[in-house]
C-alpha cells in the first residue's frame, strides 16, 4: 500500500480505527476521520502509537450531516485528487429518535446517507487512482440483516414506537444494498465496492447509548476490534479481491444476501431516494 490514499469513517475507536491502523501498516497514508478534530487527532496519536511510521491526517467531519460530509470530501479531494481505498465504517445505534439539523433522522443519516455521499463525491478520487494504479475499492462496514426488509414508505423511522431494533437493521440492509448498487454502476472502472459483516465487535462504543444485553452479549462474545478487521483490510489490500464486487463478506468466505437484499427494484428504489435526499436528481455521477 506504500504510496496509496485510504479513507475510513469512523476512525475514532473500535473497528474503524483497528481498519485504519491496518492499512497504516500496510504503508497507506490514511485520513482518519472523526466526528471533531480532537478526537480524530486523538485516534492518530492511538494508531501512531502502535504503528510509529505511519502517515495519518486527522480530519474533522459529523457524518450525520451531509454539508460536513461535503466539505469533508472536497478537501479529500483538493489535498490528494486521488483516492485508492474508502472505508465506510461510521455508524451509530440510538435509544431513542433524533433529527439532524438538516431534517433528516440521525441513523438513517448516518448509517445510510454518509455511506451514499462519501461514496459518490469521492468516485473520482477513486475513479483517478484505479486508472493509475489499476484498482481502487470501497469497503461498506454493515452487519447480517436476516429477515429485515426496507420500509420505503418509513425509511427514517418516523412512524410509531421508535426503538434502534427497528431503525438500524434496515440500515443495514440499505448498506448492502448501496454497495451492489455502486458495484453495478462502476463496472469497467476499475473501482470495485464490496460489504462487509465483521461481526460482533468488543467493547464497541456503538453500543454506549442502547447498553442492555446486547451490549453485554457483545462485550462477552465478541472479538477484537483487531480481529474484527481483518476481512475489511483483505478487502482493502489483498491482490485477491481487486477485482471482486458487490459482494458480502464474513471472515473472508462470500455471504448470501437473501430476501430484499437481492431485490433489484429494491436497491434502485434505495438508490433514488438517496439521491433526492442528498438533493440531486437521481442520476449521481
Amino acid at each position: 500500500m506504500d504510496g496509496r490514499i485510504a479513507l475510513v469513517t469512523g476512525a475514532t475507536g473500535g473497528l474503524a480505527k483497528a481498519v485504519a491502523a491496518g492499512l497504516a501498516r500496510e504503508g497507506a497514508a490514511v485520513v482518519v476521520i472523526g466526528r471533531n478534530y480532537a478526537r480524530a487527532q486523538e485516534a492518530v496519536q492511538d494508531i501512531r502509537a502502535r504503528v510509529p511510521a505511519a502517515t495519518l491526517e486527522p480530519l474533522a467531519c459529523d457524518v450525520s450531516l451531509q454539508s460536513s460530509v461535503q466539505a469533508a470530501a472536497d478537501q479529500v479531494r483538493a489535498r490528494y485528487g486521488r483516492l485508492d481505498v474508502l472505508v465506510n465504517a461510521a455508524g451509530v445505534f440510538r435509544k431513542e429518535r433524533h433529527v439532524t439539523a438538516e431534517g433528516l433522522e440521525l441513523t438513517f443519516a448516518t448509517n445510510v446517507m454518509s455511506y451514499f455521499l462519501f461514496s459518490n463525491l469521492l468516485l473520482d478520487a477513486l475513479k483517478k487512482a484505479a486508472a493509475s494504479a489499476g484498482s481502487a475499492r470501497i469497503v461498506n462496514v454493515t452487519s447480517r440483516y436476516g429477515n429485515t426488509r426496507l420500509a420505503f414508505d418509513d425509511l427514517q423511522t418516523a412512524k410509531g414506537k421508535y426503538s434502534y431494533l427497528r431503525s438500524t437493521p434496515p440500515t443495514m440492509l440499505a448498506r448492502v444494498l448501496l454497495t451492489q448498487e455502486l458495484a453495478e454502476r462502476l463496472r469497467g472502472t476499475g473501482v470495485v465496492a464490496n460489504a462487509v459483516h465483521p461481526g460482533l465487535v468488543r467493547n464497541t462504543g456503538l453500543l454506549k447509548d442502547v447498553g442492555g444485553p446486547f451490549r453485554w452479549i457483545t462485550n462477552r462474545f465478541g472479538k477484537t476490534a483487531e480481529q474484527a478487521a481483518d476481512t475489511p483490510l483483505w478487502l482493502a489490500t489483498a491482490a485477491e479481491t481487486a477485482a471482486v464486487t458487490g459482494k458480502l463478506w464474513a471472515q473472508r468466505k462470500e455471504l448470501p444476501t437473501p430476501g430484499m437484499g437481492s431485490d433489484v427494484e429494491a436497491r434502485h428504489r434505495l438508490w433514488a431516494e438517496c439521491s433526492r435526499l442528498a438533493g440531486w436528481d437521481g442520476v449521481h455521477k
